[in-house]
């Protein structure tokens, strides 16, 4: 690999994980620790990236959220496999819940239109995807329109759950990680999500292998609440060996994006 693919490969691994250590992108390439400290270099004169102790972080703040279209449009063949895995889980006359993100509403688009089943959704352009299934009964947290990604936020969207037990809860997410757990760019989506994680039976996750790793700004659940995930990351990925040891169960998926 030549250096200027292999420091655009550090820029994009620095944009949807955050960080990245010397040690590790040493061993990722094959090349010696001084050329990752010279590409690191580079990368931070490019303003691409900022040195830190032992390797560099990504220079967008943790609080930085890409517009839900451009987030749609990244890792697409992965999340409509993720979704598609989500929706074989779902069985007649359950009572689920379906959090805001574009992997799940992926997710909404993958249930039969013949499934019967109630969902209740903090999302209203996954309200209208459900809309569109007959036997789905579909209902819509209160709450405060958030411009933009059109999640339902506030104390109404809040207090929607307080007396609502699901058999299950599918959860978007902007990073897992083992040692900081489910993690949301936006605090007040992260309060929704908080409370919503509480009400279920089984607490589902969907994230693709950009997620895993990755640390936003407010930790909304421990990686212990989570009974599932489901992911396109291999079995291999070093976060996915330390989720596991952590009694999480993995639904690994594959997509046309990528081959193992």
């Amino acid at each position: 690999m030549d250096s200027k693919t292999r420091r655009s490969t550090i820029a994009e691994r620095l944009r949807t994980q955050g960080e990245a250590s010397i040690v590790e992108l040493a061993a990722l390439f094959g090349t010696s620790e001084m050329t990752i400290r010279r590409d690191l270099d580079h990368l931070e004169v490019e303003g691409l990236a900022r040195r830190a102790r032992g390797g560099a972080i990504s220079v967008q703040s943790r609080s930085f959220e890409p517009p839900i279209l451009q987030r749609a449009a990244q890792s697409s063949d992965a999340k409509r496999a993720i979704g598609a895995a989500a929706a074989s889980l779902l069985r007649e006359n359950e009572t689920v819940f379906l959090d805001v993100g574009t992997t799940t509403h992926e997710l909404a688009k993958a249930i039969p239109p013949d499934l019967p089943i109630t969902a209740i959704t903090s999302s209203l352009l996954i309200a209208m995807e459900l809309s569109t299934k007959p036997a789905v009964k579909t209902i819509v947290t209160g709450g405060v329109i958030r411009q933009g990604e059109m999640s339902l936020i506030g104390p109404r969207a809040q207090v929607s759950f307080a007396d609502l037990n699901f058999d299950a809860v599918f959860m978007g997410v902007a990073g897992v990680s083992d040692t900081k757990g489910l993690t949301e760019y936006n605090l007040d989506d992260a309060d929704v999500k908080r409370v919503a994680m509480a009400t279920g039976r089984r607490a589902i996750v969907l994230a693709d292998e950009s997620k895993i790793g990755r640390v936003a700004l407010v930790t909304f659940a421990p990686i212990h609440s989570v009974d599932v995930l489901i992911t396109d990351a291999p079995a291999s990925h070093p976060g996915i060996r330390h989720i596991r040891d952590q009694d999480v169960d993995v639904l690994h998926v594959s997509s046309p994006e990528k081959e193992y």
